[in-house]
């Protein structure tokens, strides 16, 4: 492809409205252009990268068996009324009615309709397994998109689907989608963590995510530098050390503490380290409201909470419903004498003369002792932190920041029993069909790679997913002899199959250096008078900065030794 003739719109300035690196650049490098809030344009030279994720994706698709299918975006609500999902997903879900009056919404995930094409056409037992997937647009009526591609409001996902007679063969085929995202996301070029996640509004029993790790990322990852385990902070298990303190236990007493409501204003007020205080919440479930017990040093993990009360959903309770539960204003509850379940951290045991809300205004404990002043259910209910014992080994776990790419869950039963999606087993008995749904999103696949590789220049994309592999600068076009070595060099470059960009605008050389490294091309060949007149011309390689001068007629093969 030629530079003159290409819709390349490059931009010095970054766009006022761009918030992350990724969206920035895709920006600045003409890749995508804004249509609405979470919408875009994608130009060619960004769906040339689009393009590459997916046909990595779909070649590791195939390779593990699977086989690719279209659903509409446009999905009647019956069947998400099925699944009971249209009541529950939220305003996520856009829906509107047709000229009939008829209920419809635009796909974000399509688990109701990949069921219901199962339900009508698999009858037995010998028709499973099947993994069926596709690439498509998705719509998420976000309410706040945000980071270009990453979080958009319309979207690119490869989603896939498993069914099974057996838990045996749905935990096969999730190992061999484990093994499948592993291979994808190496073959991105990609450093990336599969961590154990929570299964969140999707449903299932266990599921793991994706992660390119990135210090722009919006998920925090922890994972442990001796062994392999890995989850994000909402899953993440946390083992307490046997800290069993020497200190002997003292009569506990209240103390006025006027106004004193946050940890650091409590622990400097009463001279007391944060790892002694004792922070109660109140929460509002839907089984009624809870008091969550964590160290002062921590922050309580409402994931785990919600899971260990067996809630639906949990939230911070308001003024009026902790001053019911309390007698106190926020900020000065405690878990002694409180008449609703309590819930502590695990951390929480090994506190000696701690200290902690008196349930009334202004005033704290001191000298509280978990085991001889309250009752409590203890569990794990906090974030993990760095240093944290690794839960699998004596390791120690790190906190990383990373952008989920993909994700992995086993839902079991949760659609086709809802659905009736059903086989007969070998003795003629009807059966609801075991189920697994395997997610990549294709354009947040591009813009992590973005996050993880670019400089203050611009995009160093990894080879596998380059919109060239190549790019040739002629520093003057003008030049008979320069234009000529360019376009002899770019023609051998895509008859030895490398995809090249032929850099032939008249501008000065600043402008093009500058617009090579901002699209950041893994290779870039500079063909300039000076080093002509000698047989020479100049080979770049982004990510490195290497740079060497290699005769003309050997530029084509130092070219595919680089990108080999």
């Amino acid at each position: 492809m030629r530079f003159s003739k290409m819709l390349l719109p490059t931009l010095k300035e970054t766009p006022a409205d761009a918030d992350v690196i990724s969206q920035k650049l895709m920006m600045r490098a003409g890749m995508i252009r804004k249509v609405a809030a979470g919408i875009y344009n994608l130009l060619p030279l960004g769906l040339r990268v689009i393009n590459k994720v997916e046909e990595i994706v779909r070649q590791e698709m195939n390779r593990a068996g699977a086989q690719e299918v279209s659903m509409p975006v446009v999905i009647p609500a019956e069947l998400w009324q099925e699944s009971g999902r249209w009541e529950q997903y939220g305003k996520e879900l856009l829906r509107f009615r047709d000229r009939h009056d008829r209920e419809f919404c635009l796909g974000p995930t399509h688990e109701e309709v990949i069921t219901d094409m199962v339900r009508r056409e698999v009858r037995s037992y010998r028709e499973l397994p099947l993994n069926l997937y596709q690439i498509q647009t998705k719509f998420r009526d976000e309410i706040r998109p945000r980071f270009g591609l990453m979080r958009g409001r319309e979207f690119t996902m490869k989603d896939a689907y498993s069914f099974h007679a057996t838990d045996e063969s749905a935990d096969l085929e999730y190992q061999n989608m484990y093994e499948t995202y592993k291979r994808i996301f190496e073959r991105c070029g990609l450093a990336f963590k599969a961590v154990e996640a929570d299964t969140g509004a999707i449903g299932g029993r266990f599921s793991h995510e994706f992660t390119v790790l990135a210090e722009s990322g919006e998920d925090a990852i922890a994972s442990c530098d001796t062994c392999s385990y890995a989850a994000n902070v909402e899953r993440a298990e946390v083992r307490e050390a046997d800290s069993k303190s020497t200190e002997a236990p003292k009569p506990f007493e209240r103390v006025s503490s006027p106004g004193k409501k946050t940890i650091e204003e409590v622990s400097g007020y009463l001279k007391i380290a944060p790892q002694k205080l004792i922070k109660t919440l109140i929460y509002d479930t839907d089984k009624g409201l809870v008091a969550a017990l964590v160290r002062g040093d921590y922050e309580l993990n409402e994931i785990k909470l919600k899971n260990i009360t067996d809630a639906s959903w949990v939230k911070l309770a308001e003024e009026g419903q902790v001053r019911e539960a309390t007698g106190s204003p926020t900020g000065f509850a405690g878990p002694i004498g409180l008449k609703i379940p309590v819930y502590a951290d695990n951390s929480i045991k090994y506190i000696v003369n701690g200290a902690t809300g008196a349930n009334e205004a202004d005033a704290h404990l001191i000298n509280v002792n978990p085991s001889r002043d309250f009752k409590a259910t203890y569990a794990d209910i906090r974030n993990a932190v760095n240093a944290d014992l690794c839960p699998r080994c004596n390791g120690h776990l790190e906190i990383k920041r990373g952008i989920e790419v993909g994700h992995i869950f086993k839902l079991g039963t949760k659609y086709s029993e809802a659905m009736g999606a059903t086989f007969l087993d070998e003795e003629g008995k009807e059966r609801p069909i075991i189920m697994g749904c395997y997610g990549i999103g294709i354009g947040r696949t591009a813009a992590a790679a973005i996050e993880q590789n670019h400089d203050e220049f611009g995009i160093i994309w990894p080879k596998p997913l380059a919109p060239f592999g190549c790019e040739v600068v002629a520093v003057n076009i003008k030049d008979e002899e320069t234009s000529k070595t360019a376009v002899a060099i770019y023609g051998a470059l895509k008859d030895k199959g490398i995809d090249a960009l032929l850099d032939d605008r008249d501008e000065r050389a600043g402008v093009k250096f500058k617009d090579a490294d901002l699209i950041g091309i893994p290779v870039r060949v500079t063909i300039g008078e000076r080093n002509l007149k000698q047989g020479l011309v100049e080979i770049k390689e982004r990510k490195s900065g290497q740079v060497k001068l290699v005769k003309v007629e050997e530029a084509v093969a130092e070219v595919g030794s680089l990108l080999s």
